[in-house]
Parts: C-alpha cells; sequence; structure tokens
C-alpha cells in the first residue's frame, strides 16, 4: 500500500473513530447520562481500557445501558483490530517510500482530521451538533414533549441524584406548595434545588410551587422519581 493511502487510511480511522464515540455518546445520551460522563463511560468501553468509576454504576443500575454498553464493548474490540491493522499497514508502507516524501503525507491527512476537530469545538458549532441530535432524536423515537424529561447525575448507594425537567406539571402537584405534595413522606423524595428560567439553582422552600420550564434537582430512588414525576429519560443537557 503506497505510504499516501496508508496515512490517508490512518486519518479516516481517526475520525471515524471520533464519529464512533460521539454517535455511542448520543446513545447514552439518550438514557438520560450527562455528556461528559457518556463519553468518558464511552471511550473506556470502546478502548477496552477496564477504567472503572464510581460513575460506572450509572450503567449498572439501567438495563438499557447495560445492553448498550455490551454492544459498545463488542463494536470496540472489532473496530480496535482494524485500527491495528491500519497500523500494520502504515509502517510496511513506510519502509518502500523515500523520507523526504513522509513529512507531506503526513500532513495533509492529519492536517485535515485536526482542522476538523477544532472546527467542532467552536462553541456555535457544538451547539448546532446538539441541537441537530437532539432532533434527530425525536424524529427517530417520534417524541413529543407529553412527559416530563429525567436526566441521572449520579448514585449514592442505593438512591440517586437526578435533574427532573417540568414540561407538564402533574395533577396530584398542580397548584401545590412543595410542603402540600408531600413528596418527601410519602415517596422518599427529596427535592434539593430548584432552576427556574435559566437562573441560578436555589434550594427548594416548603412553599416552592412547581411550574413549566422548572428544573429540579431531586434525591431518592431513580425509578420512584421517574413515576413520581412522570418523567421519561430523554436527551440528556436537553
Amino acid at each position: 500500500m503506497n505510504i499516501y493511502l496508508s496515512l490517508l487510511l490512518f486519518s479516516f480511522v481517526i475520525l471515524l473513530y471520533w464519529v464512533i464515540t460521539e454517535l455511542f455518546t448520543f446513545f447514552f445520551r439518550l438514557t438520560g447520562l450527562p455528556a461528559e460522563k457518556a463519553r468518558f463511560q464511552v471511550i473506556s468501553l470502546l478502548t477496552g481500557t477496564g477504567f472503572t468509576t464510581r460513575e460506572s454504576e450509572m450503567i449498572l443500575s439501567s438495563r438499557r445501558r447495560r445492553r448498550l454498553a455490551r454492544v459498545t464493548m463488542l463494536f470496540g474490540y472489532v473496530f480496535n483490530i482494524t485500527i491495528v491493522s491500519a497500523f500494520i499497514n502504515i509502517f510496511i508502507s513506510m519502509k518502500v517510500v523515500p523520507f523526504g516524501y513522509e513529512f507531506i503525507g503526513f500532513l495533509i491527512p492529519l492536517g485535515t482530521v485536526a482542522l476538523i476537530f477544532v472546527i467542532m469545538r467552536v462553541p456555535k458549532v457544538h451547539a448546532w451538533f446538539d441541537s441537530l441530535m437532539r432532533r434527530l432524536a425525536d424524529r427517530i423515537f417520534d417524541r413529543k414533549e407529553t412527559f416530563n424529561a429525567v436526566m441521572l447525575i449520579d448514585n449514592i448507594g442505593s438512591e440517586s441524584i437526578a435533574q427532573v425537567t417540568i414540561r407538564h406539571i402533574p395533577e396530584e402537584y398542580a397548584g401545590l406548595s412543595l410542603a402540600d405534595t408531600k413528596l418527601r413522606a410519602e415517596t422518599g423524595i427529596l427535592v434539593m434545588l430548584v432552576e427556574r428560567q435559566g437562573g441560578k439553582p436555589v434550594p427548594a422552600q416548603a412553599d416552592t410551587v412547581f411550574e413549566p420550564g422548572d428544573k429540579l434537582t431531586v434525591f431518592g430512588d431513580y425509578k420512584t422519581i421517574c413515576n413520581a414525576f412522570h418523567a421519561k429519560e430523554h436527551f440528556a443537557d436537553d
């Protein structure tokens, strides 16, 4: 294989690896994981490094995420074999090509990949890409905003910290203060913070009344949280 074709293949593999990482990150975000945590776990799964943190419990706590993790690991194993083969081809090809042309061979394809990475780091481009992914998710799964959204933030023992986005106030809580909802007494759910109209999250008070658009940081059993707020896992950070 010609050195230029080998380096082009190598650059394409790097770009493809990044695309695959973003794709699987997107899938995990559909299950309600925050972007950075999802991306870290995807990289760990794809590369087979076995690097685990307490955040891995977020994967194990959901059957859907466990299944997705298995697919990611298997895909990563097969893809890594392809990468090794590409490296071998590159080193073999470098032996039969004059050294003077190697620098150009590296510069063009790798520079193209680096340029794409830089462009995707631009905030406006990244926001556009996220918006595109959200619209794509809604179209694929035919999701309408008829339910509240929940995002798993962390697990603490058997309990979870989650963020619930209120799109529609549950009938049983409509017009009631937090104290009157009896959430803590009847479900064990603790509403800790309330973020309203994009403002700074503030501690929930006994007289807090839920409003559409509120983002609640809550603590309790994850399934109970979903049931109590009629919430489903949705595209995280939405």
